[in-house]
Parts: structure tokens; C-alpha cells; sequence
């Protein structure tokens, strides 16, 4: 490390310089570090440095900004050590983030912390380990001394990591980043935060011919041999046929992968295993990019607009002329898919860069496929599936130009873009898009909203259902409307029909209904079966994961509860366990009360899980698959589970909102929303708008291919006005009706929301912070402005009792400005009192 003193006479007439730098961490102001001055001509704007916090720790953080002005509060540190020769973060980068940071009321370090992967946030907490690819003898790249050593000091065991802290000492320096730095470029060792995070590269099993037998003579020979052999034989005759080695012997090296001959019906595994028993086939492992792009032009996906399609991408183009954002407002099927490509091929043919947002991982799991036939090595996948190292590579290709498109969820809109010139916002009304914690809280939607004006973009967003705020957008004049009102090719709508499940309950003792036997109603039970016998498929919607809501004791009543949050546990059949779905507690699913002793546990309501688990007994012939948070934890588990359905593997699928998303599968025939009311009767003002959304989506599913679709709602309340809406498609309708109800109660889109929810592990303590900070925001917006404050309805999550604080605001932008400056005062003399040191408070902006 380098004093803190001053320069050397000899260096007195030289320029001293000082950087802003924005740590990782929520602090309001950007520090400062002096530059020293050997690495003056070094320093870059967006780049990463290493510096010292505190007295002990060690960071990465970007630099903001250089200048030649001392701090006057405080004597500037020295940076350690410059990491990046180039940005890492983009100027564009940097206006943006600092536009998230002032909008949605957080600081920069919040911003940069969830925007950087973690490989790119270096801290005295990291270690590194050797790469599983690297092989000392055969690597391409000579290594330094130190380089060495430290391959020496990881190389005693397998496995081995070591801290940044024990590299200093192996090296017997302090300023060792930089080795760190050539060793990962060079593909020697990788870079992890915790042991969850180390990096495992995808590998195949391959196989290739021997090289003893790659002659024709040779072969020749091995066919004699094995003419007795005849499974021997026709794996042999398989891997000559995929792999050519009399045209071309070089290609036996690169082998084949194993799979291709061991899942193949006609060839036996057992005789493959044989060949490599005995030296005539050679097994080995090769590590493989995990983003395979088939740039082949013999493999791209040729396909052609329909005339309607045709009609809106040019009205499209024709207001993009006029305006930066345009919605393309088209129907469930109705091909908007195609028409982003076409516009993004059009953008591209620019020069420029293009952005194409999802709301779910489980729609980029289809998409993708399409999008790798028509723009092959040039895309990018991005989202929070994909491990630290996978992220880096996009970022990186996105910064080096590899990728002139990427597809990614909210996370993306973070990316080092600079030339963007299209931004695509499917399903632009989801609430996926919103981030809810940690902080920053934003709306991927919004963000993309502004990135497009700082770069120049135009941006096109798109949705069968759109939001009430987008859709007043266009009303007004101020955003482009294109609208798709039929399914593409022949698929028609599909029948939607509603079913009263309070006719399927038979009269009790005590004359109410008695609960039904199971959650199906006989009009949707004979529906699926019929589909079944018509080899199509079905899809399933329950809102409600686990297999049961809750259980209760019938005797004393008992219901077990969570003991950090104010809910119920969930029952949870296959791990045989009762869950918080706030907080994740488990506990063991009791034998008996634990209150009264009693035997008589009744599990009450049901989830995904008890509806796979029903169907499967009553239709023991279906193939059944559930798609929920449960079952697509693993990083695969989306694409495995979209696979099977595609390839009909599965015949009926059972799934939360996740299957309502933008998913096209062309042999389903008849989707059912299992218990609609729970949707409908929420305590948010949004609440008829999500589910009218939620009921569009999800029946859009069925019908999609030229079938004719069929639709079933199971509801206990089959007047409510938002059915007949639905059963219509009449969003216009809907539109003009919510619009109405928002502007009597002044919500979005004639009012900003914010929502402050105060923390603390005592009610009376969150109590009192909420009304202290309600006074102090009355007395700077007014009482009118400011509600609450109140306990939400789960007021207990982790331990943390809850208030919500919610501000209306003008949506004028100087109003919204100050209010906002105003509600930070507040927050920070709250914060500074000593009755409030324990409290927690968050801020919303444009809650969800």
C-alpha cells in the first residue's frame, strides 16, 4: 500500500488528481481517493479500482468521476490499485444509475451493488481457486513467477481456495490484483464470493474412434472383427455415419458427444460401453461454452409476416418517426413475437444494439430457441438463473460488441449498453418487473423507459393487457398504439365458460354447503378427460403453491403459524413439511396437536402441489407436471419442464401465474382456472386489473395452433362485472372502467404512489417511528398527501413488525422532485433520533 504522505520534491510539479468512487454500499455520498501519481494516465471513468474502507476492509468500487479537488472533511486515501485498463461501466451506464438512484430514492452504492456481478465485485472476503480446466501441462499461456506461485499454493490440494488476504502472504506483497487479474484472463483460476458461488464448467462426454483404427485399412479390419457383434456393429456404424473419418480423419478428434449414441432407441448403451472397454472407442470430457449459438446460415429460421403482421410493424415504424415509444397492443397468439424480430433484424442492419426485456425466466427458456435461429452468436442471454461467471461473459460480450442482442429479465436493463437503438418490453404490464427487495426498487419497465431516452432508443412495448397507466399514455396522445385484434393464421379466441362451484356443493346437516370432496367441478373434470382422449393438453392455474394453505386441529381450533411472520405455515406434501412462504421456516408436519393432543388435523384449501396430486389419482393414465417456485428452483428445471410439455411428453400442466406468461405451445387445447375468486378479492387497488390481466393470459393459452380452445373459470361468484369482460376480450371496456375508479380515488395514472414501510423487531417501536415520520411528512406535504399509518395485513415478516406509510403525489415533475426531497429530510431526522435507532424504513417509489 502506498502512504499517506506528501509527494516527492521531484514530483511536485505534477498534476495531483482525485476520484470519485461509488462503493458497494448505501452511502449517500460518492468518497474521494487520491490517485497516485505514477498512475495518473491510468485512471478511467467507469473503470474499477482497489481501495481501503474503514480500517480493515478492502474493496472494488467505480470510479464516478476525476477531478484535481481535494475533500475538505477528510484526508484522501491513496488507490491501492487500478483493476481495469478499460470502463467495465459505460458513461451511459452511469447517467442511468444515477438517475435510479435519485428517482427511486436510494444511493448509487444500492444501484451499482445489484447492478455489477458479484465476479466483478472484487472485496478482501473473495478467494480464488484454480479453474477445473486448467492443466498445467498442456496450458497455451506462459506464467510469471508469482503467477506461479500462487498455481503452486493452490495446487497442494484438490479443491483448494485461498482469501486475497493469504495471495498477499503467498506473494509477500500487498498490491497483488493485478496478478489475480492475468491468472483469470488466462483462464488458471476463478474468482468466488462463498462456496455456494464456485464455478463448475459444463462438460460432455464425448467419444472418438481410436486413432489406431482411423485408416481405412484399419476399419476394415475392426468391421471383421466385430461382424459376430451385431449391437457392437451398428454403434460402430452409427458414430462412421455422424462422424465421417474416411473423408475427413481430422474430425475423429473432435469425437462425438456420448449421448448421441446412448439415448438412441436403435442402439444399445451397453454396447457403446463395451467399445470403450475394450480401446475401440475412447471416452473423454470436453468443457463447452454454455451458450451454444448455432450460427450456421443453414440453420437459420426463415419466416415470413403475415399481412396483419405486416400492417403493424409498419404502423410501428410510421409513429416511430414521431414518437420514442410505441405499444403494440395484440392479442393472446396474435404474433408479436415475430414482428420484435423483424423489427429487431431492422435495428441491427443499423448498427445499433438491441434489448429485449421478458418478465420470467420461464419465457426465456422458449424464446430463446426462436431468437438462436435467426440472430445465432450475436445473442445474449441474461438472468438470475445463470451463475456469477455466466453473467460476467454476457456483460463482457456486451461491452467487447459480441452480443448485439440480449434477452434477459428485469436484471438486464443494467447491462453495459451504448449504442442502443431498440428496446422491446414484452408482456409490459407484469409485475415481475418490479424489484421488490432489497433496494434499488425499480421497474425494469420504467428503467428501460429511461435508458431509451438517454441513448436515443426507441422503445416498443407489448402486451394483450396492457397497463392502465400505459394504455392512458396512448389515449393521450403522448405514446404510439398499434393495435393486433385477431390470432395469427387460423387459431380463433378461445370459449371461455364460467362454472359456479356453489352448484357442486351439496347441502351439509346444518344446511350450508359442505366442502366438495375434491377441487375440481364435474364440467372440468369431464373437460379434461375429453382432452386427453383427443391426445391434447391441458393447463391448470391455481394462484397458491404448497399442497394446503394451512392445517387446523377440528377439535380446539389450533393452526400452526410461523414463528418470525404473521401467517400460517403452508403444508407442504412431498418434503412432508410445514413452510413460511414469507421467511422459508420450516417445521415437521405434526402427528398430532401439539395444543390439545387430538388426532383430527384437517388440511384446509389447496395449492399446485394437492391439484398435481388429485389428478394424478384421478387420472392415473396422464403424464402430470407441476410448474411453480418449488419445482423450478434448479437452474434447469424451467427449460426441462417447458421441454417435456412441447414435446408432449407431459399431457397436463399444473402451475402458478408462471404458466399465464407469454408461453406457446401449440397442441393445448383447454386451460382451467381452478379457484378465480382468490385473485379477484385482494386489498390493493390493483387488484381487478391484475386479475383481469391474470384471466386473459392464462386462457390465451389454449387454442393457439388453429384448435379451437376452450377455457373453464371455476368461481364461487359468477356475476362479478370483470367475468363479462373477460368472457369478451373487451380490455377497451375494462380500460374505461378502472380508469374511472382511479381517477375518483386518485391513484395511478393521475397520482404518484409511494409507499414507506417502517421496520422494528418491536410493535410499539414500529408504531411509534411510523407516527413520528407521519408527522414530519404532514408537516412538509400536508395531511391530504400522506395515509397512514398502518399495519398491512401480514403487519409480522422475519421477526420485523410492519407500518406503511403511503404518499399521493401531483405526477408533475417539479412537484414530484421536491415532494421527494422532502420525504428523504423526513426519512434522515427520523433515522438521526435516538428513540428511533432500531427502526428499519424502506421506500417504495411506484409500488406494485
Amino acid at each position: 500500500m502506498l502512504p499517506d504522505s506528501e509527494p516527492t520534491p521531484a514530483a511536485a510539479d505534477r498534476v495531483t488528481l482525485f476520484a470519485d468512487v461509488v462503493l458497494p454500499l448505501p452511502l449517500p455520498k460518492l468518497y474521494t481517493y487520491r490517485v497516485p501519481y505514477e498512475l495518473n494516465d491510468q485512471v478511467v471513468v467507469g473503470g474499477r479500482v482497489l481501495v481501503q474502507f474503514g480500517a480493515k476492509k478492502t474493496l472494488s468500487c467505480i470510479v464516478a468521476a476525476v477531478h484535481e479537488t481535494a475533500p475538505k472533511d477528510y484526508q484522501a486515501k491513496y488507490i491501492l490499485e487500478f483493476i481495469d485498463d478499460a470502463p467495465v461501466v459505460t458513461q451511459p451506464q452511469l447517467k442511468l444509475f444515477r438517475w435510479i438512484a435519485e428517482y427511486y430514492l436510494c444511493t448509487l452504492g444500492e444501484v451499482i451493488n445489484a447492478a455489477l456481478p458479484s465476479a466483478l465485485k472484487l472485496s478482501s472476503e473473495s478467494r480464488v481457486q484454480l479453474h477445473p480446466a486448467y492443466k498445467r501441462d498442456e496450458h497455451p499461456y506462459p506464467l510469471s513467477e508469482q503467477e506461479e506461485k500462487i498455481v503452486d499454493a493452490l495446487s497442494t490440494e484438490e479443491g483448494k481456495a485461498l482469501t486475497f488476504s493469504e495471495v498477499g502472504e503467498v506473494l509477500g506483497i500487498s498490491s497483488f490484483h493485478k496478478v489475480i487479474k492475468s491468472l483469470m484472463q488466462k483462464d488458471v483460476i476463478f474468482l468466488f464470493e462463498h462456496i455456494a458461488d464456485k464455478f463448475t464448467p459444463k462438460v460432455v462426454k464425448k467419444v472418438r474412434l481410436a486413432h489406431h483404427f482411423v485408416s481405412e485399412a484399419a476399419l476394415e479390419s475392426l468391421f471383421e472383427q466385430l461382424a459376430a457383434k451385431a449391437k457392437q456393429l451398428d454403434v460402430l456404424m452409427r458414430y462412421i455415419q455422424r462422424v465421417p473419418v474416411y473423408q475427413n480423419e481430422h474430425l475423429n478428434h473432435r469425437g462425438l458427444e456420448k449421448a448421441a449414441l446412448t439415448s438412441s432407441p436403435h442402439l444399445s448403451p451397453s454396447a457403446v460401453n463395451t467399445l470403450i472397454k475394450n480401446g475401440v472407442l475412447e471416452q473423454f470430457d470436453q468443457i463447452v461454452s454454455r451458450f451454444p449459438m448455432d450460427d450456421d446460415p443453414k440453420q437459420q429460421m426463415p419466416f415470413a409476416l403475415s399481412e396483419g403482421q405486416l400492417t403493424a410493424r409498419n404502423e410501428v415504424l410510421d409513429h416511430f418517426q414521431q414518437k420514442d415509444i410505441v405499444l403494440l397492443h395484440g392479442v393472446t397468439g396474435s404474433g408479436k413475437t415475430e414482428i420484435y424480430i423483424d423489427l429487431i433484424k431492422n435495428a441491427l442492419e443499423g448498427g445499433g444494439q438491441v434489448l429485449y426485456l421478458l418478465p420470467e425466466i420461464a419465457l426465456t427458456a422458449q424464446i430463446v430457441t426462436r431468437l438462436m435461429r435467426v440472430f445465432g452468436t450475436r445473442l445474449g442471454v441474461y438472468h438470475s438463473k445463470f451463475s456469477d461467471n455466466e453473467r460476467v461473459e454476457v456483460w463482457n460480450g456486451v461491452l467487447s460488441g459480441r452480443f448485439q442482442v440480449v434477452v434477459g429479465v428485469r436484471s438486464a436493463v443494467f447491462l453495459p449498453f451504448d449504442n442502443l437503438s431498440l428496446i422491446v418490453v414484452d408482456e409490459e404490464h407484469e409485475s415481475s418487473y418490479k424489484q421488490y427487495d432489497p433496494a434499488p426498487r425499480y421497474n425494469a419497465r420504467e428503467v428501460a423507459l429511461m435508458m431509451g431516452t438517454f441513448q436515443g432508443a426507441k422503445i416498443l412495448l407489448g402486451s394483450a393487457t396492457p397497463s392502465v397507466e400505459t394504455y392512458y399514455q396512448c389515449r393521450a396522445g403522448r405514446w404510439g398504439l398499434v393495435t393486433l385484434t385477431k390470432r395469427f393464421g387460423e387459431a380463433g379466441l378461445p370459449d371461455i365458460e364460467l362454472i359456479d362451484t356453489r352448484r357442486n356443493q351439496s347441502p351439509g346437516a346444518n344446511g350450508q354447503p359442505k366442502r366438495p370432496t375434491h377441487n375440481f367441478t364435474p364440467e372440468l373434470t369431464a373437460a379434461i378427460e375429453g382432452r386427453l382422449e383427443q391426445k391434447e393438453q391441458v393447463i391448470l392455474f391455481q394462484n397458491r403453491r404448497g399442497y394446503s394453505p394451512f392445517i387446523t386441529c377440528l377439535d380446539c381450533g389450533w393452526i400452526p403459524k410461523c414463528k418470525s411472520c404473521a401467517v400460517s405455515l403452508s403444508y407442504h406434501k412431498h418434503a412432508h413439511e410445514l413452510r413460511c412462504h414469507y421467511c422459508g421456516h420450516h417445521d415437521q408436519m405434526p402427528r398430532e396437536c401439539p395444543a390439545c393432543g387430538s388426532m383430527a388435523l384437517r388440511m384446509m384449501g389447496f395449492g399446485t402441489e394437492r391439484i398435481e396430486d388429485d389428478l394424478k389419482i384421478m387420472l392415473p393414465q396422464a403424464m402430470v407436471q407441476r410448474m411453480d417456485l418449488d419445482t423450478t428452483r434448479a437452474k434447469n428445471a424451467y427449460q426441462q419442464i417447458i421441454s417435456d410439455f412441447e414435446q408432449q411428453r407431459t399431457n397436463v400442466l399444473v402451475g402458478t401465474q408462471m404458466v399465464t406468461k407469454g408461453l406457446d405451445f401449440g397442441n393445448v387445447s383447454l386451460v382451467g382456472i381452478i379457484n378465480a375468486d382468490s385473485i379477484i378479492h385482494y386489498p390493493d387497488f390493483r387488484a381487478h386489473e391484475r386479475a383481469y390481466q391474470m384471466f386473459v393470459q392464462v386462457s390465451g393459452r389454449a387454442g393457439r395452433k388453429g384448435k379451437k380452445g376452450k377455457v373453464i373459470i371455476q368461481t364461487g361468484d359468477p356475476q362479478q362485472p370483470i367475468f363479462d369482460k373477460v368472457m369478451r376480450n373487451d380490455y377497451v371496456q375494462f380500460y374505461e372502467y378502472e380508469l374511472e375508479q382511479r381517477r375518483e380515488h386518485l391513484y395511478p395514472p393521475f397520482a404518484r404512489v409511494i409507499k414507506i414501510t417502517v421496520k422494528h423487531v418491536e410493535e410499539r417501536g414500529a408504531q411509534e417511528t411510523a407516527i413520528s415520520l407521519v408527522q414530519e411528512l404532514v408537516e412538509r406535504l400536508g395531511r391530504e398527501a400522506v395515509l397512514g399509518p398502518e399495519a398491512p395485513y401480514i403487519f409480522r415478516i422475519r421477526n420485523f413488525y410492519l407500518q406503511e406509510i403511503t404518499i399521493k403525489l401531483s405526477r408533475e415533475h417539479t412537484v414530484l422532485k421536491h415532494a421527494k426531497a422532502q420525504i428523504l429530510e423526513s426519512i434522515n431526522l427520523i433515522k438521526a433520533a435516538k428513540d428511533f435507532k432500531g427502526a428499519r424504513i424502506a421506500v417504495d417509489v411506484d409500488p406494485m
